[in-house]
C-alpha cells in the first residue's frame, strides 16, 4: 500500500517543494524584501515553482520537472538580467536555490528516464 500512495512521487519533488518554500521566504530571512525586483522575483518564481512541484506530486509528469529545471535557470541567471546582482544577498539565494533546483529537477528527469518501469 505504501508503495502505491508514494508511486510517480520522487524525493526530488519533495526537495523542490521545499526549495520553493525555501526561496518564497528568502527575502524576509535575507532582509531583501524592501527592494522590489528581487523580492517580486523571488516571490513569483516561488509561487510558480511549488504549483508545478505540487503538480508533479499529486500526477507526475516529465514535463514539469523540466519546467523546474527553466525556473531553476532562471533563478540563476534572473540577478543579472533584471539588475539586482549588486545585492549579494539575493544575488546568492537565487543562484544556490535555482543550482539546487536544477539538480534536484535534472535528477528527477535522469531518475524517470532510467526508471524500469518508465513509459515513453
Amino acid at each position: 500500500m505504501a508503495t502505491t500512495l508514494m508511486e510517480g512521487r520522487r524525493p526530488q519533488d519533495w526537495v523542490n517543494l521545499v526549495l520553493a518554500a525555501c526561496l518564497f521566504f528568502s527575502p524576509w530571512i535575507v532582509g531583501f524584501s524592501g527592494e522590489t525586483m528581487p523580492a517580486w522575483n523571488a516571490w513569483i518564481v516561488a509561487v510558480v515553482f511549488a504549483v508545478v512541484t505540487i503538480a508533479a506530486l499529486s500526477a507526475f509528469a516529465e514535463w514539469e520537472e523540466w519546467l523546474n529545471v527553466v525556473l531553476g535557470a532562471w533563478m540563476i541567471v534572473s540577478p543579472w538580467a533584471l539588475g539586482f546582482a549588486s545585492n549579494m544577498g539575493a544575488l546568492w539565494t537565487h543562484v544556490v536555490l535555482g543550482v539546487l533546483t536544477v539538480a534536484a529537477s535534472g535528477w528527477a528527469v535522469w531518475d524517470y528516464r532510467h526508471s524500469p518501469h518508465a513509459t515513453a
